[in-house]
């Protein structure tokens, strides 16, 4: 694994932790563990789907050797803030891009996210931000958690619309890295709500305005007992 080669370039030897987003498919936690590493998991920004500052800054301890910051979903992580809190413990700061949905025109890719942003109703669209890349189109289905947003996927895949829910299991919930005493709340919550929609560079214009129309006249069947 890539990462495991930078984590081992780096000086990260057995016993040491590394601090990593548990909003991930595992990979990268896995990639840890072939370092001979530990890998202990912090919380989200539940805007940015990336690792927030002061939840990664709790999960230092004095055996950690670094801290991986991942820009999810074409994101723009607050890489300075987290450089100024690995400086403060004497930490290393590695970064990776999520590499799904790479390449490809981010103007246009941009031009059809606000487009959906300005016509999408009962679901929440991504939060803006500058510099957002729009890998992937990352919607929050309101209601009551996974059942909903599991049966709004079914619904919209049946009306042919592709999508597909970024992170099923969070790490920290897999039996291979379980432990009772994680709690991460945000990261929780948007394994239950949050679902992909097409990739915005396949889409043609009528295959968005259908993709609207699809989602519009499903949003309003999900309220919140």
């Amino acid at each position: 694994m890539r990462m495991t080669g930078a984590l081992t370039s780096a000086g990260v030897v057995s016993g040491d932790e590394v601090v990593v987003p548990a909003y991930d498919s595992g990979e990268l936690a896995r990639a840890v563990v072939a370092a001979g590493a530990t890998p202990v998991f912090a919380d989200i920004d539940p805007l940015t789907y990336c690792l927030s500052p002061d939840t990664a800054g709790r999960a230092i301890t004095s055996r950690t050797a670094a801290v991986v910051l991942v820009r999810r979903f074409g994101y723009p992580a607050d890489t300075a803030s987290f450089a100024e809190l690995t400086a403060a413990h004497g930490v290393l700061l590695l970064e990776e891009e999520d590499s799904e949905g790479l390449g490809g025109d981010v103007a246009q890719r941009r031009e059809r996210a606000r487009y959906l942003d300005r016509r999408l109703v009962g679901v929440a669209t991504p939060a803006p931000a500058d510099g957002h890349l729009y890998q992937r189109y990352v919607v929050r289905v309101p209601g009551n958690g996974r059942p909903d947003r599991d049966a709004f996927a079914r619904l919209l895949r049946r009306r042919g619309v592709a999508c597909d829910v970024p992170v099923p299991i969070p790490v920290h919930r897999m039996r291979e890295f379980r432990r009772d005493e994680w709690v991460l709340a945000a990261t929780e919550r948007a394994a239950d709500e949050t679902l992909a929609l097409p990739s915005l560079d396949a889409l043609s214009p009528a295959e968005l305005r259908r993709l609207v129309s699809v989602c519009n006249a499903l949003g309003g069947l999900l309220q919140p007992a």
